[in-house]
């Protein structure tokens, strides 16, 4: 997975890693040069006392050692910036691979694993490719030439190479094997500690509340030991690796200098191809430990491409038409044909066969009890899921046929749950329509009731609204997103349980001026309180996800027992009627 994500992302920058493996290697066969001017000087300037061969010589070996620092630098610069850019495009493949997705991929990944994919995980697979950059691509090159060196120096000497270079080798491997698996179970620790936390954090209120601060932090310091114990015995397996390796490094200098000293005393070897030799044996060793360093990266960043494969391998379940319809003629007709969904691995369908029209000009209202399935009725007209039998058509055209963008135009959705940016009252508001006047938002502000509590605050249209829109009330929060979808103009409003934060005299106030702002428009409402949905032109009562009734409130007071039993439970007999 990691090549291949490797492979699929670093095509775009041939040019920059062309000139990178070039600097590297002009950087590497500097280095190697610089051993053997250094024996040149010991053997015919030192023992000769030859001062001039002394001094050019070491001219020399400046020019080779900034040429070596000028070709180093470029390097790094080349491999910090790919790699930088490498890990910008992964970020935002990963990012519009979520965009696309529908609530029931959200749901399975998760949100916090979701966000651990496209920070941390992306993070280290551009670690990985820094350090392949600036460490990966000299070792081989100064491994083979080290040893190349070596053996022009002295072949029997070089006989200790055979014996360290398969050692390091076999040593880093068996490390290697065994980190991969504790690599895997440190991301998923991590995800669980991202969940908590945001938990934590989204339901602070809750918590305090319920005085469970003891038990919240107990559950976090669980996850949080959990992490730490895992991450304890990757590191110690990691600590392993340095030690081992000095070891192996710190022997076949000593093997070196024994039976080199020997080779000295023989005459069959000079003084300063021994310095030359230790000095080729530290950088075959150091290329080995550099190729260490990286390898410990890999198994992590190999776990991270794979979680950031899954992401991208997945596709929506909502997927865009090939030849999608761009525009419509009629404006506003909504019909659901017999639409069931079902979420994957659910034994039952949460809707069975609902029939719906909706038609401009109306309200059509739809009741139930918890659990009915109203508020998965209303995802299917904007595509938040896909109907998994049956259809919804817009102007008589399904809405898997339509282009997303005139989906969007054509409908406006007030979720159960109103979500708003952090930013300000204006960036909100305008986030269905940039180009909205302030006029257009004071005006939408005014039909949701909410004007006279944005012009309270400081700055009115400009005041800062924090994420979630937590420095506003619930009422507030939804009456905004009330306004937002005045704004954008649809022509079919969907208000999914959109009025429940608002006391019954601002409810009464908000449809009042709905029922005029939208006169020609489709509106269909989702709602638990009867008092907001007893006028509507259309009344649907669903019950365990089918319709079971569908009609005007006295219609269905007279001859449906599930709706009754709704208006009972919240009205008396004589309001109700």
């Amino acid at each position: 997975m990691l090549i291949r994500l490797l492979r699929t992302f670093l095509g775009p920058y041939r040019r920059p890693i062309t000139l990178l493996v070039l600097l590297q290697f002009l950087q590497t066969c500097a280095t190697l040069y610089l051993p053997t001017l250094n024996a040149d000087i010991i053997d015919d300037g030192v023992v000769r006392g030859d001062t001039g061969f002394i001094l050019r010589h070491g001219a020399l070996m400046i020019v080779v050692s900034l040429a070596q620092v000028v070709c180093n630098i470029g390097a790094v610069y080349y491999g910090a910036r790919t790699a930088a850019a490498v890990g910008r495009d992964v970020r935002a493949a990963v990012f519009d691979r979520v965009q696309s997705f529908s609530a029931r991929e959200v749901g399975h990944f998760g949100a916090p694993s979701l966000i651990t994919r496209t920070t941390n995980d992306v993070l280290q697979v551009q670690m990985l490719v820094l350090m392949s950059f600036t460490l990966m691509v000299s070792a081989p090159i100064m491994c083979v030439g080290g040893i190349v060196m070596a053996l022009g120096l002295d072949v029997p000497l070089s006989g200790v190479l055979v014996a360290v270079v398969p050692v390091l080798g076999i040593c880093v491997t068996l490390i290697v094997r065994r980190l991969r698996p504790l690599f895997r179970a440190m991301q998923v620790r991590l995800d669980t500690v991202n969940r908590v936390l945001r938990e934590q954090i989204t339901g602070n209120r809750v918590i305090r509340a319920f005085v469970r601060d003891d038990y919240e932090r107990r559950r976090f310091r669980a996850a949080n030991t959990d992490l730490t114990d895992m991450s304890l015995a990757t590191g110690n397996l990691l600590a392993l690796m340095f030690p081992v390796v000095m070891t192996v490094v710190n022997l076949s200098s000593i093997a070196v200098v024994w039976f080199g000293a020997h080779r000295i005393d023989s005459g069959g070897m000079q003084i300063g191809d021994l310095t030359a030799f230790l000095a080729y044996l530290m950088q075959i060793v150091m290329s080995v430990m550099m190729a260490t360093f990286m390898f410990m990266s890999v198994p992590r960043a190999e776990v991270c491409a794979e979680r950031i494969h899954e992401v991208l391998d997945t596709s929506s379940s909502v997927v865009p038409p090939s030849a999608p319809v761009t525009e419509l003629r009629r404006h506003g007709h909504l019909e659901i044909r017999g639409a069931g969904f079902r979420y994957p691995g659910a034994e039952e369908p949460v809707l069975r066969a609902v029939d719906l029209v909706a038609r401009p000009g109306e309200v059509t209202a739809v009741i139930g009890s918890t659990g009915s399935g109203k508020s998965t009725l209303l995802g299917l007209v904007p595509r938040l899921f896909d109907a998994t039998s049956g259809e919804v058509l817009v102007d008589g055209v399904p809405v898997t046929a339509l282009d997303p963008r005139l989906l969007a135009r054509t409908v406006g959705l007030v979720p159960q749950k109103p979500y708003l940016f952090a930013g300000t009252v204006a960036t909100n508001l305008r986030y269905g329509n940039p180009d909205a006047t302030d006029e257009e938002l004071w005006h939408a502000l005014e039909v949701a009731q909410a004007r006279e509590f944005v012009e309270r605050l400081e700055g009115g249209l400009d005041a800062p609204v924090s994420q979630g829109g937590t420095n506003v009330s619930g009422g507030q929060r939804q009456r905004l997103a009330i306004a937002r979808t005045l704004v954008q103009r649809p022509e079919i409003y969907l208000f999914d349980d959109s009025f429940s934060a608002l006391d019954y005299a601002t409810d009464a106030a908000l449809r009042e001026a709905l029922a005029r702002e939208t006169s020609e428009a489709t509106v269909v409402i989702v709602a638990q309180r009867v008092a907001t949905i007893r006028d509507a032109d259309r009344i649907v009562v669903l019950d365990e996800g089918r319709v079971v009734g569908t009609g005007r409130h006295h219609e269905l007071m007279a001859d449906n027992e599930t709706y009754r039993e709704i208006v009972l439970s919240q009205l008396t007999e004589a309001e109700a009627a």
